[in-house]
């Protein structure tokens, strides 16, 4: 593979290799580059990698080692449960920041997903579960934080801030990241928080309540504040939101308590769907001085990180299925799979990412674009 700065060769290329030297068969970059061009061509397990692996032995051949040929399933299987997950990310994190950096992330949606069959409940093992940075304009998984076992997303969501750049970026997390510590760490690294509030933070939810009872009764008078109105019909539905933001509110006692808070609101919206209503509100709190309009896209935009990393990796990519149960095996595979999801999605081929699996496994041209196609970042 070519050296390039967005090349995959460059960026692993400091990886240690967690085998003795006396064992080593195969190298460590042609079995990650295996890996690799595999699960982009629609593989999902070890057996279907080390399968690939042997069906384009001459293709990889042209760019690969391979000193003794293709290694076997329970080789890729060893080498993955032993890869560090945190070295594996880093590598994968220092391709992801230079290619983002060429693109500008402005905005980085945080959530979690569990892969449901990589649990063991005979042996006592939950689900592995994962919290995943996206950038939502990009399409790419910026990093992922695996969740302590008798822990939650609270203590995953500061370690995965941690290796991210947030200079510039607006941070969106649903109710479970309301913390003040998180809110803090994102504004002391340079980003700005979108987070919504719930039940779990209860006095904040009141005095934001409370201060808007108090604003519409005095319909906003004296009160900096912004509207953003938006409604859709489609598919049989009408919808629509009202985003109301109020900045800076006087008296309000939260807002020491809460790095940077710049700005208090609510979302209204009302869903019509085979002639039955349902109504919603949503508070959330931010500390970017914005319009209604950046705060309502940027709660829109939040829940790509379901549609365009969480539904392609159950849909197209069938992690939900995975039952690669060591819990090593089944982060760095989770990485492979994010990886490779990212470069598909930077590949300027109009199709779904499940025809593009298709046609890197029918044709390994496309598959070199699709591989190659980030150090042409400045094409896309």
């Amino acid at each position: 593979m070519a050296s390039t700065p967005f090349s995959i060769r460059r960026h692993f290329a400091h990886l240690k290799d967690p085998r003795l030297q006396r064992c080593r068969r195969h190298r460590l970059m042609d079995i990650i580059a295996i890996a690799l061009c595999a699960v982009i061509a629609g593989c999902d397990n070890w057996q279907q990698i080390a399968l690939f692996g042997r069906r384009r032995h001459d293709w990889l051949k042209t760019f690969l080692a391979l000193p003794n040929g293709i290694p076997s399933h329970d080789t890729f299987e060893r080498l993955f449960a032993r890869l560090d997950p945190q070295a594996f990310q880093a590598c994968f994190r220092s391709w992801v920041q230079a290619l983002a950096g060429a693109l500008g992330v402005g905005h980085i949606a945080i959530d979690g997903k569990t892969l449901r069959r990589s649990g063991a409940a005979g042996a006592g093992l939950g689900p592995l579960q994962l919290v995943s940075a996206w950038a939502t304009a990009q399409h790419l998984s910026l990093g992922q934080a695996a969740v302590d076992g008798d822990s939650n997303e609270i203590t995953a969501i500061p370690r995965l801030l941690e290796l991210l750049d947030l200079k510039g970026a607006l941070v969106t997390i649903d109710a479970v990241g309301c913390q003040k510590e998180i809110a803090r760490q994102i504004v002391e690294g340079g980003g700005d928080y979108l987070l919504t509030v719930k039940q779990n933070q209860p006095q904040l939810l009141a005095d934001i309540q409370d201060r808007f009872v108090a604003a519409l009764d005095s319909d906003f008078a004296g009160l900096q504040h912004d509207v953003y109105e938006t409604e859709d019909r489609e598919h049989g539905r009408h919808e629509r939101r009202c985003y109301r933001i109020l900045y800076d509110p006087e008296g309000f006692g939260q807002q020491e308590a809460w790095a940077g808070l710049r700005v208090i609101g609510v979302c209204y919206s009302e869903r019509t769907v085979g002639g039955k209503t349902s109504e919603e509100v949503r508070f959330f709190i931010g500390s970017k001085k914005a319009r209604a309009r950046a705060y309502g896209r940027a709660l829109r935009n939040h829940w790509q990180v379901e549609n365009g990393l969480h539904w392609q990796l159950d849909v197209t990519f069938d992690e939900d299925q995975s039952r690669v149960r060591q819990r090593q095996a089944a982060e760095n595979l989770a990485l492979l799979r994010r990886f490779a999801l990212g470069l598909l999605k930077q590949h300027p081929d109009k199709g779904s990412v499940a025809c593009k699996r298709l046609a890197a496994a029918l044709d390994p041209a496309f598959l070199e674009e699709v591989l190659y196609g980030a150090g042409k970042v400045e094409n896309l």
